[in-house]
């Protein structure tokens, strides 16, 4: 039977932190006003949540000044803001986008700067939303010949996470850690792809879990593609099952790829299992701040070579990510990157090894701390996971 776990409350004072240090990012920037149009930015930022952000027509927008916050929003979210004491102020529209993006224009002109440098949260790992009509409107306003971008400031912030969002992730972690090895444990060569893709998902909600997006469910024996939808493909006996999986807890996705194997492995994919994940769990607890992404990216490369593992890395680039509200975030641990870890990041690793039809994965999550790298996950097994033959199939064969 499922259980419903509450959705934590900010401790005080924690948006008024963030906001604080985007203000020092703003001045830093030479940035007066940062306007946010991403869901996960505006939350983070402001604390807001309404499930709006499902609908098209009417969207959102806040305005970030050093002076204070406004979200901008139709007349549907008055009830919904009202209900709690908030931290910014509220401008509401009648209409659609076209008066969203007025309403925001307004808010901007109003500002104590006459012609303010905007900058708007567009760009790498950022899906924000808005249209033309926004982008001309803050372009009329701001005092450089274009907006300027948001991204430094805001990734500067977000990427360091504060010990209410460590918290959050580890409970997202162990939501659909304890889902994916019940809905494996149970499973049996025969089920489909996207059978054992709904389990998942159920098990999640059992677990706890707020929100499960769709999530990658693939079984094959090479030719593995790992961004098509869970299929009807029947699981068969010396099939690899790999997936990556997330649902979230507090509004934090818990993101993590692990693979099975349909019936027994040989003792070679049982050794290469051992070490790939060897390499994974190793490279994890090995990162420090300071160094850079590219450092940690050839480190990897040397610890792969020391195990006999294939150059599979020869032409790939990337072997983590960072993670938090979003999936992935920065930094991107890939070659040649000269980002520089910092504590207070939250950290993926998930090299990968696709060798004679198999493929071994493993994602394994770090918080780096000025004393080193905390695993805030369960490990991945230490031997890889069996799916059997259901056992009437298995009398029907003998």
């Amino acid at each position: 039977m499922g259980f419903s776990l509450p959705r934590p409350e900010a401790p005080p004072g924690e948006n008024a932190r963030r906001i604080h240090r985007l203000h020092r990012e703003m001045e830093r920037g030479g940035i007066d006003i940062v306007v946010l149009t991403d869901q996960a930015n505006i939350e983070y930022f402001l604390g807001y949540h309404t499930l709006t952000w499902a609908y098209k027509a009417r969207p959102l927008f806040a305005v970030v000044s050093l002076h204070g916050q406004t979200l901008i929003a139709s007349q549907a979210e008055i009830r919904n803001v009202g209900q709690a004491q908030r931290d910014f102020q509220a401008v509401y529209y009648a209409g659609y986008l076209a008066d969203a993006c007025k309403a925001a224009a307004g808010v901007i002109a109003a500002h104590s700067v006459a012609r303010p440098r905007i900058a708007i949260d567009y760009g790498q790992d950022f899906f924000g939303r808005g249209s033309l009509e926004l982008v001309d409107a803050l372009t009329d306003l701001s005092a450089s010949a274009a907006l300027l971008p948001a991204g430094d400031a805001i990734w500067a912030v977000r990427k360091i996470k504060s010990r209410f969002e460590v918290e959050q992730k580890k409970t997202a972690f162990s939501i659909v850690n304890r889902a994916f090895d019940s809905v494996v444990s149970d499973a049996q060569i025969g089920i489909t792809e996207r059978e054992l893709h709904n389990r998942l998902q159920a098990a999640f909600f059992e677990q706890g879990a707020e929100t499960a997006s769709p999530i990658a469910m693939t079984f094959g024996r090479g030719e593995f593609v790992y961004n098509r939808p869970p299929g009807t493909r029947k699981l068969r006996d010396g099939d690899y099952i790999w997936t990556d999986f997330r649902a979230t807890f507090g509004g934090y996705p818990a993101d993590r790829n692990r693979i099975a194997r349909a019936g027994e492995p040989a003792r070679w994919e049982r050794e290469a299992y051992r070490q790939v994940r060897s390499v994974t769990v190793e490279l994890a607890k090995s990162v420090r701040p300071g160094e850079t992404t590219g450092e940690v990216f050839s480190r990897c490369l040397e610890m792969w070579a020391d195990c006999g593992l294939p150059d599979t890395y020869k032409y790939l680039s990337r072997i983590g990510h960072g993670g938090g509200l979003d999936v992935t975030e920065p930094p991107s641990v890939s070659r040649g990157g000269d980002e520089r870890l910092e504590a207070g990041m939250i950290l993926h690793f998930e090299p990968k090894l696709e060798l004679d039809g198999a493929v071994f994965q493993f994602e394994e999550v770090v918080h780096l701390t000025d004393d080193g790298a905390q695993f805030i996950s369960a490990l991945s097994p230490e031997a890889i996971p069996v799916i059997q033959a259901a056992r009437e199939d298995v009398h029907a064969g003998g």
